[in-house]
């Protein structure tokens, strides 16, 4: 059996591990779950998994969730998630924080020795170059949980990475796919969040819907499977049937095709490759009738561009593109700023950033920290 800590187990990747995890039970056992303030769905997990540590980040709702009787161990904040990790036997820590929060937690389950079924891609866009050392150093194993990522793993499995000429990540395009900057001047925050393919929380769908989120997953895939920024490629793929594509040297292309479901990858991360029935829809090809793809529209969509851009001058750049996007999708979520506004003004943020290229954790959360007053400060001035 198992020994599993969800962090994030609340959202929507931690809430479909647990679906996985309730298909075999015998195989799994969760031993930590973590919320920021969802104390709801927090507890009702707790009834059914029976973890022996719950932790809250938000102080008043884990004042309010202390007062119950659950009988388990109820923890605050990110010291508490370090507590519980540091007295638990686990096997797996999966990483479903959303943001930069999830990057030291994974830092502290490598160093512990637990290896990470990852979903939080600042983590790599962050600090990819150190966790990646880290983990190798450790000798754990970091498997991608994003689709896109997990699906290279797949098609690269028994391959000669020297074969390898291209990686191929496919996006959907999101809600505004074909749409000009000018038609985006003046969409609402619900347009944004309705994702046409994938059910997920706020925040990555408005990456989605920027294409931010492809360009994380583009800075993700150069740390997890160590290739140069200029192997990766991306297409938008409407239907989100293609997974992603890895190309070879003799000119194949090999591909993983599913139904839009995250229990897959989950399960395939989880039982580390092994292949195991999860009563999800199949795939039908004649159904489907036609898959598409097209490259990406980088004048309406930049934050793409900005990705490939960052990856190519390392250093604190990722660690600035992130923490502005981070206060900027608040800013729109919370109708302070407008959709082109994210784009904008993390240009004038790449712009007058200084870069440094020795990087370790403290500066990272230093340049983090910087750049979010930096933005705050913008927001005040507009």
């Amino acid at each position: 059996m198992k020994n599993l800590a969800i962090l994030g187990s609340t959202g929507s990747i931690g809430k479909q591990t647990l679906q996985v995890v309730s298909k075999y039970p015998s195989d799994f056992n969760v031993s930590i779950l973590t919320c920021n303030r969802n104390i709801g769905i927090l507890s009702e997990q707790i009834k059914t998994y029976k973890p022996k540590y719950a932790v809250v980040c938000d102080r008043a709702a884990y004042e309010a969730i202390a007062k119950e009787d659950l009988g388990v161990n109820i923890l605050f904040g990110h010291k508490g998630i370090i507590t519980a990790l540091e007295n638990t036997d686990l096997d797996t820590l999966v990483n479903a924080l959303v943001g930069i929060s999830g990057m030291l937690p994974t830092k502290h389950a490598i160093d512990l020795g637990i290896d990470i079924a990852l979903a939080n891609k600042e983590t790599l866009v962050t600090a990819g170059e150190l966790i990646m050392a880290d983990a190798k150093n450790k000798g754990v194993k970091i498997l991608p949980v994003d689709s896109e990522h997990n699906a290279i793993l797949q098609c690269l499995n028994g391959e000669n990475k020297f074969s390898l000429k291209h990686l191929i990540i496919t996006a959907s395009g999101g809600p505004f796919r074909g749409k000009s900057k000018r038609y985006m001047e003046k969409v609402t925050v619900r347009e944004a969040l309705s994702h046409p393919n994938w059910n997920m929380g706020k925040k990555i769908s408005i990456d989605s819907a920027t294409m931010m989120n492809k360009g994380f997953e583009i800075l993700e895939a150069k740390w997890l499977f160590d290739v140069d920024i200029d192997m990766i490629k991306a297409v938008v793929h409407p239907q989100s049937i293609v997974h992603s594509m890895v190309e070879f040297l003799d000119g194949s292309l090999i591909a993983q095709l599913s139904m839009p479901d995250m229990q897959l990858p989950i399960a395939y991360v989880l039982f580390e490759g092994k292949r195991m029935p999860l009563d999800l829809k199949q795939l039908n090809l004649t159904e489907i009738g036609t898959l598409s793809f097209e490259n990406p529209d980088l004048e309406a969509f930049p934050c793409l561009a900005y990705a490939f851009q960052v990856g190519h001058l390392g250093g604190t750049y990722p660690v600035a593109l992130n923490a502005a996007n981070e206060v900027l999708v608040d800013a729109f979520l919370n109708n302070r700023i407008g959709f082109l506004d994210i784009q904008n003004i993390i240009a004038e943020v790449l712009e007058s950033h200084k870069s440094t290229n020795n990087i370790d954790y403290d500066l990272i959360v230093e340049t983090d920290s910087k750049t979010r007053k930096l933005v705050f400060d913008k927001l005040r001035n507009r």
